[in-house]
């Protein structure tokens, strides 16, 4: 049986996927793309982490910065980075014919070392 929703004190239930918040994650990729033939390690490298990024902000339209795909290209189609350091921000979806509310901006942060890094969440700038 499903848990119940979590209400305020008004008794009114409030969906956390109507905020927009901006979240830096840290995907490990290398789990995701082990025994992938090596032709299709970078296209399957992106669809993880359009998967990672649908499951972490519950929306089904995730958007790719250029950049994130050039990071993941980088180094070929066979070897993929191990780790990557992503931002996601979840924002309002403006356009009049959109099918969803929300929408997932995935972009690329470098960093030179993952020792350490947590789950962070951005302040709105």
């Amino acid at each position: 049986m499903a848990p119940p929703n979590k209400t305020k004190k008004g008794g009114k239930t409030r969906s956390a996927l109507q905020d927009v918040v901006t979240r830096e994650y840290t995907i490990h990729l290398h789990k995701r793309v082990h025994g992938r033939s090596f032709k299709k390690r970078a296209p399957h490298a992106v669809k993880a982490v359009v998967e990672f990024a649908t499951k972490a902000m519950g929306t089904t339209d995730v958007r790719i910065e250029p950049k994130l795909n050039q990071a993941l290209w980088a180094r070929g189609i066979k070897s993929v980075p191990h780790r990557i350091r992503v931002r996601l921000e979840r924002k309002r979806n403006d356009e009049e014919g959109a099918k969803e509310k929300l929408f997932t901006y995935a972009i690329h942060v470098p960093t030179k070392d993952f020792k350490g890094l947590q789950t962070t969440v951005v302040d709105a700038e």
